[in-house]
């Protein structure tokens, strides 16, 4: 088992071709920090640029997947650069993960919510456990999504149950995630590695040519809308971070 050093992820190859990359904060239930935000990013670089990886498994250490912003690390930006900075990182993320070259297979445990949900949405075959939840509280903060979730998730499930679930921030069991095409399968809490290895385990024996091929297609057909989706999500995110009222809503969240 060859193992990749981060400080806040787990990155090694658990099967041939087949890279698993864990959040590691489980103290924290995976909640995103910077440095977090920073070597997701990196270790999806370096997955995609290892000639040794051929599909990679998204998944968080403990009882969550990602519990979304830290609040007992949030430290709130105070001016434009700073919000920026802090968004641009969120957002080079989903860059990694969406358009990289290899398959992403996400294993969803636990909690996924804000940004935690943003990255399950990401993976390419998202398996979610039994009992995984996820929901949006951003707009409740006075902020704003991110993740290309505006373009993508409209996409999956239409624009009118995308509205629900952006606006209203309502709570969504594995099941009707299932139900609503946001989950591709949902398996029992014990197997979900197990799948999610299968799964990983197959893709990683298709040519890798063609492999690569149907995703770099299949993003570039979208590729208009998710771009102008990231711009627009900074900057609406950008302003909610200034905006003082955020701050109270996120102490009391």
């Amino acid at each position: 088992m060859t193992s990749f050093e981060y400080e806040t992820i787990r990155s090694e190859m658990t099967a041939e071709g087949v890279r698993t990359i864990s959040l590691n904060r489980p103290h924290a239930m995976n909640a995103m920090n910077r440095r977090l935000i920073d070597e997701i990013s990196v270790a999806f670089d370096d997955a995609n640029r290892d000639p040794g990886t051929r599909a990679i498994i998204l998944t968080g250490e403990g009882r969550a997947f990602c519990a979304g912003d830290d609040r007992h690390e949030h430290v709130h930006p105070e001016t434009e650069e700073e919000a920026r900075a802090v968004v641009d990182a969120i957002q080079r993320a989903t860059v990694a993960i969406v358009m990289g070259a290899k398959p992403v297979v996400g294993a969803i445990n636990g909690w996924a919510v804000g940004g935690g949900f943003e990255w399950a949405i990401n993976c390419d075959f998202p398996i979610w456990a039994e009992s995984a939840k996820g929901f949006f509280p951003e707009v409740s903060l006075n902020l704003f999504v991110t993740g290309a979730v505006t373009s993508i998730l409209p996409g999956i499930v239409g624009p009118v149950k995308a509205r629900e679930m952006l606006f209203l921030g309502q709570r969504y069991s594995a099941a009707e995630l299932k139900e609503i095409g946001v989950a591709w399968k949902v398996v029992p809490d014990d197997g979900l590695m197990a799948e999610a290895e299968a799964v990983a385990s197959q893709l990683a024996a298709l040519p890798t040519l063609s492999t690569r091929a149907m995703k770099r297609v299949l993003n570039q057909a979208m590729a208009g809308g998710l771009h102008q989706a990231l711009h627009l999500e900074t900057e609406a995110t950008v302003a909610g971070f200034l905006d003082p009222e955020t701050t109270r809503l996120l102490k009391d969240f």
